[in-house]
């Protein structure tokens, strides 16, 4: 119940339910008369240590273990302080333990996790942004240096074949204000979990670790596949279906590889034309959410083995694999950027 985003109010979520404590308290007691295991419960604070004090004590009769208690009000956010007053206030007049949250703006060293939980006289502290910005935060012997950090986290990205947009999150939330910088920038124009590596000279290890996977016929997100046309083995080798006489690579559309007038279906469609060729058409499947998209043209068909998000993403992996087996761009290129893995 700490939450204050507006789609979570809207949907009655959220901060929304300490406008009903009754809803709240039953939600919580059917949880706790129902589970095997300890429940608890995120709140934040009401104007008054007493309005605060009053929802908790409701709260906790519902039978829960612990509550965790965010410093500010449902309208405040992180530039307001934190209300350490009212935290210590409910904290001292409770039985449960209680876990301060909201204090990452005061946390820049593991020390000052312990001079938070001493001021509002909890059990201990939830951190989410301060751990988010630098997850070194929880060494005794002190922070970690930001490339460090970045690496490490890369690596663990590649070894559990993390969601390169994920990802690009959170290096995104270590790197703050310097996403300005020219590295930064560079960074930004990323899109792949190799491209990403790259910039922190991880990219050669970031194709090894995939090259291992797909040798060893493991599934990763370079062949994912609608869960619907996956065989029913578990090594998986290929998802594809209907696809005779198709020409097919292993060819990933990377937007950021291409500027607005050089994309693969407009470099196809200028060849086509200066050529004095019929322009290529393109047959889109789509299965559950991922497209593909089959591309014909001089009675060849072409098709990427990357099912995509969307059918335009689809259609420029389509147009690009047709451009290299056209001999129009080259592997080494593809490699290079990213779009295909060796």
């Amino acid at each position: 119940m700490g939450c204050p985003k507006e789609f979570s109010i809207k949907g009655g979520m959220g901060v929304a339910l300490m406008a009903k404590p009754d809803k709240a308290y039953t939600i919580l007691k059917t949880l706790v008369d129902n589970l095997s295991i300890p429940v608890t419960c995120k709140i934040r604070i009401l104007e008054t240590p007493e309005a605060t004090l009053e929802i908790v004590q409701k709260l906790v009769s519902a039978g829960i273990r612990a509550i965790a208690i965010h410093g500010r009000t449902r309208d405040e956010r992180p530039q307001h302080a934190v209300h350490t007053d009212i935290i210590n206030y409910v904290a001292d007049r409770i039985s449960i333990p209680v876990i301060a949250n909201g204090c990452s703006k005061e946390v820049e060293k593991h020390s000052d996790i312990y001079k938070f939980k001493k001021m509002t006289g909890c059990t201990s502290v939830m951190l989410a942004r301060a751990a988010e910005w630098n997850c070194s935060i929880f060494r005794k012997e002190g922070l970690l240096p930001m490339d460090t950090v970045i690496k490490e986290y890369l690596k663990l990205a590649v070894d559990y074949d993390n969601a390169p947009s994920n990802t690009k999150y959170c290096v995104q939330n270590i790197l703050r204000e310097l996403q300005e910088t020219p590295r930064g920038k560079q960074f930004l124009d990323c899109q792949t979990l190799e491209q990403i590596c790259s910039v922190w000279d991880l990219g050669e290890y970031c194709r090894l670790k995939q090259s291992e996977y797909q040798k060893n016929g493991i599934q990763g997100r370079w062949q994912v596949c609608p869960i619907e046309l996956e065989p029913p083995t578990k090594k998986i080798k290929s998802c594809d279906i209907d696809l005779v006489d198709v020409i097919q690579s292993k060819v990933c559309f990377i937007r950021s590889n291409f500027d607005d007038l050089n994309l693969p279906k407009t470099q196809l469609h200028t060849w086509a034309g200066k050529n004095g060729h019929k322009l290529p058409t393109y047959d889109t499947q789509q299965v559950s959410k991922l497209f593909r998209s089959i591309l014909t043209f001089n009675n060849k068909k072409y098709t990427s083995s990357f099912w995509e998000k969307s059918k335009k993403f689809a259609e420029q992996g389509a147009a690009l694999v047709c451009l290299l087996h056209l001999e129009l761009i080259t592997e080494e290129e593809l490699i290079k950027n990213g779009s295909i893995i060796k």
